[in-house]
């Protein structure tokens, strides 16, 4: 059966709460509040890895009315440092952005720096990518650096690793992942900080099961899905995500790490997943690939030099009210950089508008509908 129940933070209020429940999937929409604003979900957070989605401002955000972005404590607390940061009034006020922040732990960037880093169940000890100064990261470091930033939802340092992997593997980083989270829950935080814990397992149903059920015996506001979209197949993504919302709370949100592409999205809702980040767009954006509702168009190809067309016909970003495909493609072939911020407020504005159009589906009773016509047309 569906819960009816809420998470209250330290301070009284209601942190989650579920609103409207699709009657043939998993999905619903609900709201996340934040001491910087409401966040309705499913949602989608642009990514900001340096205090920053790359090309856009705050403004630009607030004009598309993004209402909560991501930003990378291993990257900030390297450059330009945590303790800054938080001189100067935390990420919110640093980069002027006074709505919702989560903040990623590092895990990943911890495992995509294998080669420059060593682990043990202490934590981490890596060389850093900008001077190759030594840097140990343990769970309770990053709270710290996460305090210091002071966003509104934290990750703990999890261990995230390649697949596949051997069964072995997998089960010690699952069990790293929990004697860290216990570390990390035991640090303080600011009373309107909100700690997720995060599920591992790899690929294995059962690893994924108890990961899943060892972790919700933690109390934390909400739960994310980790280690998954580094290397294993679309079909195993999606069932690892079955098998783990089968068993969180449903009273408080899932956010599914790193993932993905508007069907991988739709497919998470479908599952009962809230949250979402990718870097896709912005990179994409910047690579010349543009999303719209029919797939990709890769502004870089001949076919659009004369297309006098409008990217999407109905899109409300700058780059489709204003400019042609003609005029896209001409940025992009010269190198102008204008066409990295037509490209990306696109491509955040497409990110963005899909979820309004989850959310509303999901409303109005029409999801499976729109799940349909989502595997109907979307190329992965």
């Amino acid at each position: 059966m569906w819960g009816e129940g809420k998470v209250r933070n330290v301070m009284g209020t209601s942190f989650f709460e579920v609103e409207k429940r699709d009657a043939r999937t998993n999905a619903r929409t609900g709201v996340v509040h934040t001491s910087h604003g409401d966040v309705p979900t499913p949602v989608f957070m642009p990514v900001g890895t340096h205090a920053t989605v790359k090309t856009l401002d705050a403004s630009d955000l607030e004009e598309l009315d993004a209402k909560i972005i991501l930003s990378n404590a291993y990257h900030n607390a390297l450059r330009p440092g945590d303790e800054l940061v938080n001189d100067l009034g935390g990420l919110h006020g640093f980069m002027k952005w006074d709505r919702a922040i989560l903040t990623d732990s590092g895990g990943f960037q911890v495992f995509s720096l294998a080669s420059l880093r060593r682990l043990d169940d202490q934590g981490v000890t890596f060389r850093s990518h900008w001077d190759g100064s030594e840097v140990v990261w343990t769970p309770e470091k990053v709270v710290r650096i996460q305090r210091n930033l002071g966003s509104d939802i934290m990750m703990p340092l999890d261990q995230c690793i390649e697949l596949p992997a051997s069964e072995d593997r997998v089960e010690e980083a699952l069990e790293r992942t929990l004697r860290w989270l216990d570390r990390s829950l035991k640090e303080p935080r600011k009373e309107t900080q909100h700690l997720f814990g995060i599920v591992q397992g790899g690929i294995s149903p059962s690893l994924r099961r108890r990961s899943a059920e060892e972790t919700i015996q933690r109390d934390c506001p909400g739960f994310s899905i980790g280690g998954l979209s580094v290397g294993e197949e679309k079909s195993a993504m999606y069932e690892m995500v079955d098998v783990v919302t089968e068993i969180l709370p449903q009273e408080k949100p899932r956010y599914l790490m790193g993932v993905g592409t508007p069907l991988d999205l739709v497919e998470g809702v479908a599952r009962g997943v809230d949250m979402f980040d990718c870097v896709m767009p912005t990179r994409n954006a910047r690579n010349g690939t543009l999303f719209v509702h029919e797939g990709k168009i890769n502004i870089k190809r001949s076919e659009y030099r004369n297309d006098d067309r409008p990217l999407e016909e109905g899109c409300s970003c700058l780059a489709c009210r204003r400019y042609s495909r003609a005029y896209l493609h001409h940025l992009f072939r010269v190198n102008e950089i204008l066409a990295l911020r037509l490209n990306t407020l696109h491509n955040i504005t497409f990110y963005l508008n899909w979820m309004r159009e989850i959310r509303e589906a999901i409303c109005e009773g029409e999801f499976d509908a729109f799940l349909k016509k989502a595997r109907e047309s979307l190329t992965t």
